[in-house]
């Protein structure tokens, strides 16, 4: 069973991790009025010898006060300040989705009240020996449903079907000559319907039923590149009920590079999170507050246009 974590106190208290030393504050009055369930922490610390600067936000699943949603830039790309703009306002916006820079895309799936409006990609295309066969990933989603509980699975999408395919076990290593591949083609493994009303997609998983489970390799994300530090965007949930999502800072002068999956992963773990994921990072990795820009991001030219975001809003607010 999951060790009892101590979730929202002051600073973290010590653990087996060495991020027992990192120290977080409570910063919601740096963001201008918030709900009581919403909660923003922040760390100026150290990681490895060098200055860390990384947000976290807690906010209460239970609370009808607010909502959870997502929306699509439906074939363009927007800075999140600019969703938070067409969005009217949310408490949180933050990037997720990985996506293609060529043609906007978004390469993982989205839930919006409760219907698939983006995808999974479905195969990718074998090398070396595997060149003639094509692999068929189901990477990491976080999803919320109506009764307001969260879930981390491994997901399958299909355009024909409205909800996706979930695997919460382990993701599925499955591989075939078909380029475009029904759930018929993935190996016999346990799977059901993901019934969730809003979800977001990226990977790799980072923690599955409380302990860390860094499943890059299988997902086909960041292999071979597991200890490049990098900006990087999570979400999770804990047992006590609480929605976390972090950002870490990195590519800018004087903090460090960033984090590791595995610094990631045991940053959300000492943050009590019982599962977790790794969203899209590097220079997508923003979160707003009230419209107010967390870390800062790591592209010269400020925020980067993503096609997709995640949002906290107040709970009488429709997505449009």
């Amino acid at each position: 069973m999951l060790r009892k974590l101590l979730i929202f106190t002051l600073f973290i208290n010590a653990t087996s991790f060495a991020f027992a030393q990192i120290k977080w504050q409570k910063a919601d009055t740096l963001f201008g009025k918030l709900p009581p369930s919403i909660h923003v922490y922040k760390t100026f610390d150290s990681l490895d010898g060098a200055p860390f600067i990384a947000y976290y936000v807690a906010a209460k699943l239970k609370d009808k006060n607010i909502s959870f949603s997502a929306q699509t830039g439906t074939g363009q790309r927007y800075t999140p300040s600019q969703y938070y703009r067409q969005q009217k306002s949310p408490y949180i916006v933050v990037n997720c989705t990985f996506f293609s820079f060529s043609t906007n895309q978004n390469l993982n799936m989205v839930m919006k009240n409760g219907k698939l409006v983006a995808y999974n990609v479905v195969s990718l295309k074998g090398i070396g020996n595997d060149s003639t066969l094509y692999y068929y990933p189901t990477r990491s989603a976080i999803g919320i449903d109506k009764k307001r509980k969260a879930d981390v699975a491994w997901i399958y999408t299909d355009s024909f079907h409205r909800k996706p395919y979930a695997f919460e076990f382990s993701p599925v290593l499955s591989k075939g000559e078909i380029s475009n591949p029904s759930i018929t083609d993935l190996d016999d493994v346990e799977w059901k319907w993901w019934k969730m009303e809003t979800a977001v997609g990226g990977g790799p998983t980072l923690i599955h039923d409380g302990e860390i489970l860094i499943t890059n390799k299988e997902e086909q994300l960041f292999v071979g590149k597991e200890n490049e530090k990098s900006p990087r965007t999570a979400m999770g949930y804990t047992d006590k009920g609480y929605l976390i999502i972090l950002v870490i800072q990195g590519r800018s002068a004087g903090v460090a590079d960033g984090a590791t999956l595995m610094q990631e992963a045991k940053i959300l773990k000492s943050l009590g999170c019982y599962e977790a994921l790794n969203v899209d990072g590097g220079g997508s990795s923003c979160m707003l507050i009230n419209g107010k820009e967390t870390i800062k991001p790591s592209d010269n030219e400020g925020q980067r246009p993503v096609p997709a975001v995640f949002m906290i809003k107040g709970a009488e607010e429709k997505t449009q």
